[in-house]
């Protein structure tokens, strides 16, 4: 099956684990203000990453057995809420070998799982790309 490669203006290449450090936090906030600046964004997970949108995360984190009365949304809310507001401007993929390597080929439908042979395709629409983590 093939499909075109939609043009954006940048890419956020994501790797490695979730929750170690603030990356996630980072991918979040940066995806967020380039939308709001009007950029079309493609964000690429490898790796861990591609464990963020998982389906089985459901909408929210587990409880904090330390204050119950707060819910916090998942990464995979927070990726679907992105999308769903920005459908015209922001594309999810996740790398296809990572996600089997990893467990993770259960991801929200409005996440793409692409062979990591067509990166460069993907690449090659893009007008600037930022790799964030390390694998």
């Amino acid at each position: 099956m093939a499909w075109a490669v939609p043009h954006t203006d940048v890419m956020l290449k994501v790797l490695g684990a979730p929750h170690q450090t603030e990356l996630i936090t980072s991918l979040f906030r940066l995806t967020q203000a380039l939308l709001d600046l009007g950029a079309t964004v493609q964000v690429w997970a490898c790796g861990d990453a591609t464990t963020l949108t998982r389906a089985g995360l459901g909408r929210r984190k587990p409880p904090d057995l330390t204050d119950r009365t707060r819910e916090f949304p998942s990464t995979c809310a927070l990726a679907f809420d992105l999308l769903a507001a920005h459908p015209h401007q922001l594309d999810w993929y996740a790398c296809r070998f990572c996600c089997a390597d990893r467990g993770s080929t259960d991801q929200i439908p409005e996440v793409r799982i692409r062979p990591p042979a067509r990166f460069w395709e993907h690449a090659q629409a893009t007008d600037q790309i930022l790799v964030m983590g390390v694998c």
